[in-house]
């Protein structure tokens, strides 16, 4: 089989479009960065959309941590202390275990009229159950990121809002919050760094892969074991995760430039040439 067809057989395998069957034998170096590359877009799924759910919890979780309300403030605390606390290793198995409990019985709405079975067992599934694990464990950690970052807003900036008649929303949007994503930028991009690196995790968690429809790392393992050498599959693993680093940082590099883009420091003086007549 040529690398092309490979590509063709293999690029998208992991989502269930492709060969049905994973090669067993005669694995060449392309066999080992197309099905490694193809378990990478599970691995992009977790870290894309546990980032972007948890962005705007977080947020919910640093105001709710800095507001003076007991009833908002405490439960944001215990939620940052407990998944903070705990390693995310342990949240899986535990999540997986809790998750387990609900298809078992089932879970039945009586609406007076007729009675509804929910079928639960999808969230025991990776995609869904993992996910679940990843976006609370990062609301967590990147919450605490924008409470102190909030906590850090210059007075002068609010009183400045203030002697412009900005109040309620309309000084969060424009003064509170874009100046607490400016203070929290740097800390946040590697969160998102290490929550790429995470998604890793749950090739060893209890979440099955289901249809041999695994990540990176559940190909890269495969590929191991059957040719006996992890010196090839392991260090591909190594380089797509390198290469997807690099793209973060430079994703989030062009939105902290755009966040301070206000600022003199982070202005570029033009070159201007000039003569200079000898005298």
């Amino acid at each position: 089989m040529t690398c092309v067809e490979t590509f063709q057989a293999y690029a998208l395998r992991s989502i269930g479009l492709g060969e049905r069957l994973l090669p067993r034998s005669d694995f060449t170096f392309c066999d080992h960065v197309v099905l490694i590359g193809s378990g990478l877009i599970w691995n992009l799924y977790f870290a894309i959309c546990a980032l972007a759910l948890g962005f705007f919890f977080a947020t919910g979780i640093a105001l709710a941590r800095n507001s003076a309300n007991l009833l908002l403030r405490k439960p944001a605390e215990w939620f940052t202390f407990v998944f903070r606390g705990s390693p995310l290793f342990i949240q899986f198995f535990l999540f997986y275990e809790a998750f387990t409990l609900l298809p078992r019985a089932g879970i039945d709405l009586n609406l007076g009229i007729v009675e509804i079975n929910i079928a639960t067992s999808w969230i025991t599934r990776a995609w869904a159950g993992a996910l679940v694990v990843l976006f609370v464990n990062t609301s967590a950690y990147s919450g605490e990121i924008f409470y102190g970052a909030l906590r850090s807003v210059p007075k002068g900036d609010l009183e400045a809002a203030d002697a412009y008649g900005f109040s309620g929303w309309r000084k969060f949007r424009r003064i509170t919050w874009p100046t607490m994503l400016r203070l929290a930028w740097p800390a946040y991009t590697n969160e998102a760094i290490f929550l790429f690196h995470a998604t890793t995790l749950v090739f060893f968690s209890s979440f099955p892969a289901w249809q041999q429809k695994g990540d990176a790392l559940y190909y890269a393992s495969y590929l191991a074991d059957k040719t006996f050498n992890p010196f090839i599959a392991y260090p591909v693993l190594a380089v797509y995760f390198m290469a997807l680093t690099l793209m973060i940082i430079w994703i989030f590099g062009r939105v902290n430039r755009r966040l301070n883009s206000h600022l003199p420091s982070n202005t570029r003086a033009r070159i201007r040439p000039r003569l200079f007549p000898m005298r």
